[in-house]
């Protein structure tokens, strides 16, 4: 007679190597270090400060 496997536990298994798998993929295309995500928030927080600087204040006249 052969071994006895439980399946639900061979399913989970399964599952769980499958997303491993995925959320390396995702991790290396999606991912950014934390120097990239600083740098980008620095470079969008210079440009709106520029954009800033340079709007026209009006006055609404009733």
């Amino acid at each position: 007679m052969g071994n006895v496997i439980n399946l639900n536990r061979f399913r989970k298994r399964a599952e769980r190597e499958a997303s491993a798998k995925q959320a390396d993929v995702n991790r290396t295309k999606f991912g950014r270090t934390k120097a990239e995500r600083s740098a980008e928030e620095t470079r969008a927080d210079k440009a709106k400060a520029h954009l800033d600087q340079h709007q026209i204040d009006r006055e609404e006249q009733p």
